[in-house]
């Protein structure tokens, strides 16, 4: 699955019969709710489906306004890079002040116009547009999730009294930025990621580990130039939500140009900053250009002054997204038996082979029971909290590995409300919760030091899980207040303190799945994707993969089944495997033994052995 394309192009607008039987044979079609007709022209080439593109057509002579603003909702959301002719709707000064750049508004459907109907004696009349929004771009062209809220937006029409337009009713008054329905937002706009790099630790000990960048996931019109748009985009500094946690090289930077010829090589002219930084320029700009292109060999940069640069795939990798997430430790995942004992799964129809050390051992009467188990990323160690959940182990998988003494202990002695879910980043830094009801708790273990972090925005709620991404820099939480349902949230790592003192922090939390009344379990699909378990309302359970943004990054939740009860899936690169699935990598644990997502399908995994939970390391 190309995480940069999951939509397939349908367009809304169609005319004529010979349109509407091609779009038929190829895609959705979603009929215009009024307003002048739209020129399309479907393409020679439609090799990833057949993409329609839409051309505005100016207001007619003698239109009402109900007419002119569905001309003008539909112009404003046409393959035109100026909005010009959008801009004839209007009046000359509101053609002047409005700024179509300053967000979009997307709606469940079609909007909808409401309003008197003027009379022939009136020079003014105020319409309104309705719907219910489900999400928004922000002038930073982010995507923000929304619960079906009522939106509600007037425009008001004048009748011109001079000039070529006498007569004509044009808008006067009107809301900046676009308003679109869900489907043609689909069609219209492309995810596209921009990438930055995650700031460094100030309390990090000994040298910094290899920069990594983060990416930062946006949405762009897919025919205006997006090359040069996701370009400028990231030249543009990271969103407001990310900004806080990642660092970029690219700040005033001006893009003049971004093409990728057919030989696989970028090639970026760019005007301003500063040359000595050209090779990290490369490296973001490599990343996001290369999200839209399968294959991308190097990318070459020029400045105004003739400096410039060139950064090949091999050089891009070592800080690529995910270049932490642990794709080098030649292992894909591990079953965890009943009576605690770690496993490697190998491939299918091969039967786990027991971890060395302490851990692949059955625990014997009187010593310690593991419950939950994080494989550490280099797949090298391993973190266990015990089957009651009072205390936190750690033992490297080598011959003679044996339990340490307990790292973290809780106070709380009622089950299920001890520690839980531990969680390693990339940096060999562990993150685990104590829910004691008396003291919850966000904990950060590093080596042997124990971090309380902070965790801002709460507001009642207690943490129940947490999912750590493998850069360090965001992680998910499930949130509960009162013993309610667990909900979906998303917030920011920020490091600080010095070697001997660490401090962390989570901020900025977010709830990226409004639409989901309970979450069962997350894990992290990808670098910007969560694989989540939840329900929406009077639904049953499904397996929803989620950018980090909110938005969908499929076109549908794939039946999860309500017995399965936990996953894990994982952001590395798996080492060549022809039976590997493809897409995601996703393993379930349900109450009918362990599945695998396969193709869209979920198989069944035999073992011999009674086995609890499958486990990516991370």
């Amino acid at each position: 699955m190309d995480r940069t394309d999951r939509t397939a192009d349908r367009r809304a607008l169609a005319i004529g019969w010979a349109v509407l039987l091609a779009t038929a044979a190829t895609g959705c079609v979603s009929m215009p709710s009024g307003g002048a007709p739209q020129r399309l022209e479907a393409p020679q080439n439609a090799a990833d489906g057949l993409q329609v593109h839409v051309y505005p057509v100016a207001p007619r002579k003698g239109g009402s306004p109900r007419d002119l603003l569905a001309g003008f909702l539909d112009s404003s959301n046409a393959d035109q890079a100026n909005y010009d002719t959008a801009k004839q709707y209007l009046t000359a000064l509101a053609a002047k002040t409005w700024k179509p750049d300053a967000g979009v508004v997307v709606l469940a459907g079609a909007p909808t116009p409401s309003g008197p109907t003027p009379s022939d004696d009136d020079i003014t009349v105020r319409l309104t547009v309705e719907g219910k929004q489900v999400a928004g771009l922000d002038e930073q062209h982010t995507y923000q999730a929304h619960s079906g809220d009522s939106y509600q937006r007037s425009f008001t029409f004048v009748k011109e009294t001079d000039g070529a337009d006498k007569g004509e009713w044009r808008i006067s008054d009107l809301p900046d930025g676009l308003i679109v329905d869900q489907t043609n937002f689909k069609n219209t706009y492309k995810p596209v990621h921009r990438y930055f790099f995650a700031r460094t630790d100030p309390s990090a000990p000994g040298p910094q580990a290899a920069r990594v960048l983060v990416p930062d996931p946006i949405y762009l019109r897919r025919r205006i130039d997006p090359l040069t748009e996701a370009a400028q985009a990231t030249a543009d500094g990271p969103s407001h939500w990310l900004g806080p946690v990642v660092a970029s090289e690219l700040d005033g930077v001006r893009v003049e140009s971004a093409v990728i010829g057919d030989n696989r090589v970028a090639t970026v002219k760019l005007q301003g900053g500063d040359p000595a930084a050209c090779k990290q320029m490369a490296q973001q700009l490599f990343q996001t250009l290369a999200d839209q292109q399968s294959k991308l060999d190097r990318i070459d940069l020029t400045f105004a002054g003739g400096a410039g640069c060139s950064l090949s795939s091999a050089e891009a990798a070592l800080v690529a997204p995910g270049a932490l997430a642990g794709a080098d430790n030649g292992v894909q995942a591990f079953i965890q038996l009943e009576d605690g004992r770690l496993t490697r799964y190998l491939q299918e129809g091969m039967e786990p082979l027991p971890v060395p050390g302490v851990l692949g051992q059955a625990p014997q009467a009187g010593q310690f029971h593991p419950g939950a188990v994080a494989v550490r990323r280099d797949a090298a160690v391993a973190a266990v909290i015990g089957a009651d959940g009072r205390d936190l182990v750690e033992t490297e998988l080598t011959e003679g590995g044996t339990y340490g003494e307990p790292v973290v202990s809780t106070r709380s002695a009622q089950p299920g409300k001890g520690l839980a879910s531990p969680s390693w980043d990339g940096r060999q830094d562990l993150w685990l919760v104590d829910r004691d009801p008396a003291a919850p708790r966000v904990l950060l273990v590093r080596g042997r030091t124990v971090v309380q972090v902070q965790v801002e925005g709460l507001e009642g709620r207690t943490v129940q899980s947490l999912r750590i991404s493998s850069d360090g820099t965001r992680i998910a939480l499930l949130l509960s207040e009162g013993g309610g349902p667990t909900r979906l949230a998303l917030g920011l790592v920020e490091h600080g303190g010095t070697p001997g003192a660490p401090t962390a922090r989570i901020t900025a939390l977010r709830d990226i799945a409004p639409q989901l009344s309970e979450v069962a379990a997350v894990s992290w699909g990808d670098t910007d994707q969560l694989v989540v378990l939840g329900k929406e309302t009077d639904r049953l359970q499904q397996l929803h993969f989620l950018g980090t943004d909110g938005s969908q990054s499929t076109d549908s939740p794939l039946q999860g089944g309500e017995s399965m009860t936990a996953l894990s899936a994982t952001e590395a690169r798996l080492p060549a495997d022809p039976t590997s699935p493809s897409g995601p990598a996703v393993l379930t644990s349900s109450e009918h033994g362990l599945y695998r997502l396969k193709d869209n399908q979920w198989h069944e995994v035999p073992s011999k052995s009674e086995a609890k939970a499958f486990i990516y390391p991370g």
